[in-house]
């Protein structure tokens, strides 16, 4: 914002007007708001459901496998929601210390009643990220004014980051959704809705925390609510919303404290989401390594957003909008500057697991979204008194031509690539090829990803075996050691062993090169049952 005040209030008076003139067009036209949102969700919808037949090849398929085998296990083993188990740690049990598995059980509901497809998954998803739509929207329409409710849906809607998330087999949209959805509905309570509006708030927000914990950060939403209601000495109001996050944090700390405990008690005792946190690696390495902004900047720009979202994010937050001359209204409208100083505080406690499982990012889109919209606004009514105008219309549509041009189309597809296809070939090689009961060793063209243990339909161990504390991303370092482990998997009853041929770890060793003492032990104790251009199937005899 300038420094003359004049120009301020200027600014100010102008975007009342626009804002003025567009409720006069809403009140004459009561269905144009809810037109305008169809149309945002149906923009929404054909994203994320474009393609979503996509098998979980594409750039996060590490992580939706895991979440697509506790899915399986869940239809095929143990209908107890408590006990999430992977598929790529041998016979098993294989329980883990997850999230509360909201959108793999919902998947698993979905197996039991139309058969398995790969792709349920990333339907479910689908679906919260509509409802993180629908909520932004209403949210946004509370805290400042319904043409901006408008502007940040769209945002969201086409955003890349929101798009690739909302469509994979993956626990956060799930969590974005009913954390929005939560603050929205205490929000609407808190302005004055009705007062069953606080424990479906409650239930909403916890459920979000319990799917991945990074929601909590827009806890931080209704406890500065909280406050302003004691600051106004309401504390019948404020010690209600007390008692129910006291309630909500029991719920929530009960069931990750189980988390914890199951992680630790079943091979290979894997807790996920641990490590990488500012006390693991400590605040002097944070400080030299600058809180990995680096590797946020590339993922920001190469990846989730691009340089115009980036933009309209910048002008966004540069240009605040003028403060309301309603008391109550001015407390709403720092709610996104709220919720994002809470993602940023999270981000720097946890930049380390958040940038190496960038899909953490989550929970900065509803503010994002909200900044971008506002931003996307101001461009568009530059110089205009009102937005009823064709130059505000031509620019709007450009704004969004160059997103989509630039950031959305383009970045969707990056991320959408399937760059773990020839791990589900492997896969559906080892299907055809195993036997009723048989386990599987499986390396996928990035090591640790259990893709071709997932498309075996079978269970099975990843090679190096992973979990708990191992090192399942990169290579031992001789023949040796590598032999050993698989002897130790042939005596725990491994039948089957397959690689891609392509599989590399972490530090650019090629398997088939790195380990071909390996190979030739497999050659002359295991029968060779598979050898194309592509990957390398052999049966484990016994002793």
């Amino acid at each position: 914002m300038s420094d003359d005040p004049k120009l301020n209030r200027a600014q100010g008076q102008q975007c009342q007007q626009q804002t003025s003139d567009w409720d006069v067009v809403a009140r004459k036209y009561p269905s144009l708001d809810t037109a305008i949102l169809l149309a945002i969700l149906f923009i929404a919808i054909v994203f994320r459901f474009h393609k979503i037949t996509l098998p979980l090849v594409d750039g996060f398929s590490w992580r939706q496998i895991s979440t697509a085998m506790m899915a399986d296990n869940f239809q095929q083993r143990s209908w107890n929601i408590f006990f999430p188990e992977v598929s790529w740690t041998g016979p098993g049990p294989s329980y883990q210390g997850r999230e509360f598995q909201i959108v793999s059980y919902l998947t698993a509901l979905l197996y039991q009643f139309f058969g398995w497809h790969d792709w349920f998954g990333r339907v479910v998803a689908s679906f919260f990220g509509l409802v993180t739509v629908f909520s932004l929207h209403r949210l946004t329409a509370l805290c400042w004014d319904k043409m901006h409710a408008h502007a940040a849906a769209l945002a969201y809607a086409l955003m890349p980051a929101a798009i690739m998330i909302d469509s994979s087999f993956l626990p956060d949209p799930a969590m974005l959704a009913l954390v929005t959805l939560g603050v929205w509905l205490f929000v609407k309570y808190w302005a004055g809705g009705s007062r069953w509006l606080l424990p479906f708030a409650t239930l909403s927000f916890s459920l979000g925390v319990l799917s991945k914990p990074p929601g909590i950060a827009a806890g931080a939403v209704i406890f500065y609510l909280m406050v302003y209601w004691i600051l106004e000495k309401k504390r019948k109001q404020a010690s209600w919303v007390f008692q129910s996050g006291l309630l909500s944090l029991a719920i929530i700390g009960a069931y990750y404290i189980w988390a914890i405990y199951l992680g630790r008690s079943y091979p290979p005792f894997h807790i996920a989401g641990t490590g990488g946190y500012i006390w693991d690696d400590g605040f002097w390495t944070y400080v030299r390594d600058r809180f990995y902004f680096n590797s946020l900047w590339n993922t920001s720009v190469l990846w989730f957003y691009g340089y115009p979202f980036l933009v309209l994010l910048a002008v966004g937050l540069w240009m605040p909008r003028s403060p309301a001359e309603d008391p109550k209204q001015r407390v709403l409208s720092a709610i996104p500057y709220v919720w994002l100083a809470a993602a940023i505080i999270l981000y720097l406690a946890a930049a380390g697991e958040i940038t190496s499982n960038v899909w953490n990012l989550h929970i900065f889109h509803v503010p994002i979204a909200m900044f971008c919209g506002h931003g996307a606004l101001l461009l568009a009514t530059l110089g205009s008194r009102t937005v009823l105008t064709p130059a505000v219309v031509l620019r709007s549509i450009f704004i969004v031509a160059i997103a989509l041009a630039w950031s959305t189309l383009p970045l969707v597809r990056t991320m959408k690539k399937p760059i773990a296809m020839n791990g589900k070939l492997l896969g559906e090689e080892l299907a055809r090829l195993a036997q009723p009961g048989d386990l599987v060793v499986a390396i996928a063209p990035e090591v640790g990803d259990p893709v071709a243990i997932y498309y075996s339909r079978a269970r099975g161990w990843v090679f190096p075996p992973g979990g708990g504390d191992a090192e399942w991303s990169k290579f031992v370092a001789d023949d040796a050691t590598a032999i050993a482990q698989l002897e130790e998997l042939r005596a725990q009853g491994a039948d089957l062993f397959g690689v891609a041929k392509n599989a590399t770890d972490k530090e650019d060793r090629l398997f088939i090169e790195h380990h071909d003492g390996v190979i030739d032990h497999l050659d002359r104790t295991a029968t060779k049952l598979a050898d194309s251009d592509n990957l390398l199937v052999y049966r484990i005899t016994r002793p």
